[in-house]
């Protein structure tokens, strides 16, 4: 009877360690051989933004997304003020352009992405990523300089133990 108490106790503890149970975005460093996985878990809100300095224009970005039940990104919207170089001043096929109080946004009507790449730009200029009201300075998490590949994945335990939490 002992035996089969320690073989259920073993089975349940790599359940609980080791199957993934928690969506989260997940930062996954590009271009080394051991990345270190930062993430923030979703909870139950879906919809988070980067808000960023633009480079050149230097005024503020914010790009909305959704994670989907199928762990792709959908592009919600984007707004920012000025419509020079790298920002768009018309709609394409599948998004719509608003001007309202100086202050463009483009919306998108069915963008999906499985995963994308964020450069964080070695440039004292803002990063931001906001959930659930929360700003997590990016550049104050993540390595200047250096890409990460951005996708929504379950995490499990040893997941989350392995990896580092972006919390602020």
């Amino acid at each position: 009877m002992k035996k089969w108490v320690f073989i259920i106790l073993v089975f349940l503890s790599v359940i609980v360690w080791f199957i993934p149970f928690e969506r989260s975005i997940i930062f996954t460093e590009t271009r080394v051989q051991n990345p270190v996985q930062h993430f923030l878990p979703l909870k139950s809100e879906n919809e988070f933004q980067l808000i960023f300095t633009h480079s050149i224009h230097l005024t503020d970005v914010t790009e909305s997304y959704k994670a989907l039940p199928t762990n792709e990104f959908q592009l919600l919207a984007m707004e920012y003020t000025d419509v020079a170089i790298g920002m768009p001043g018309h709609a394409e096929e599948g998004q719509t352009l608003h001007y309202e109080d100086g202050v463009y946004t483009l919306q998108y009507n069915d963008a999906k992405l499985e995963e994308f790449t964020l450069h964080i730009g070695n440039v004292d200029y803002k990063l931001n990523l906001q959930h659930k009201g929360k700003i997590i300075p990016l550049k104050k998490h993540l390595i200047r300089g250096k890409s990460y590949l951005v996708t929504i994945q379950k995490l499990s335990l040893y997941d989350k133990l392995k990896g580092v939490e972006l919390d602020d």
